[in-house]
């Protein structure tokens, strides 16, 4: 549910962005809706909402939930300021990339890996385990901000489309993956209170 509300911002910046341009009264003021930079003004706006609300609730906003919002008010506003739509396209692959740095230099700079202390709770794996799990996320992330950048400028007319549902797909597919790769642990683990109970009953 957290994760479907994040991407609401994202989903009202396509239906804007799908708009034909034309212009609304609102309260005695004339806006133009529909097109990149109406939609760049409410995915801010949706962004600041969403986030602002989920930090009220828990008191706290993770540091990728910090990079998002601090990405997307960075490259909103210099996007509405020098009314340049490519500005804008450099948003997700640079918050992509360092994404994929932090998982990445976690590997090395840390003694626990970014993605042991993200699933660390839901399964116990073998260090080496853990390091391949860690660079894989690395490598998706790193993968999905060439494959924004690379059908932001090179197709255009669908870079929205991919933004939206192209880099949600990939995440989707990485964490079925991810899923596969430890269910041998989460399987070892389910039944080892049975087998600890049937040897206590012998």
């Amino acid at each position: 549910m957290k994760a479907f509300l994040e991407y609401i911002p994202l989903v009202l910046f396509l239906l804007v962005y799908k708009l034909e341009p034309r212009s609304v009264e609102l309260m005695g003021y004339s806006l133009d809706i529909g097109g990149i930079f109406s939609a760049t003004a409410v995915l801010m706006a949706g962004t600041v909402l969403i986030y602002g609300a989920a930090w009220l609730k828990a008191g706290f906003l993770s540091r990728t939930q910090w990079l998002v919002v601090g990405a997307v008010l960075v490259f909103g506003t210099t996007t509405l300021l020098l009314h340049s739509e490519s500005i804008l396209k450099w948003k997700a692959p640079v918050v992509n990339w360092i994404l994929g740095s932090v998982f990445l230099g976690s590997q090395w700079l840390s003694r626990t890996s970014m993605a042991q202390t993200m699933f660390g709770q839901l399964v116990k794996m073998p260090a080496a385990r853990w390091k391949v799990l860690n660079l894989g996320w690395a490598a998706v992330f790193f993968a999905v901000g060439f494959a924004n950048l690379f059908v932001a400028f090179t197709f255009p007319a669908y870079w929205v489309d991919f933004k939206v549902f192209g880099s949600m797909g990939i995440l989707l597919l990485a964490t079925i993956a991810q899923m596969v790769y430890i269910y041998p642990y989460l399987e070892e683990q389910s039944t080892a209170p049975g087998e600890q109970n049937s040897e206590k009953a012998e």
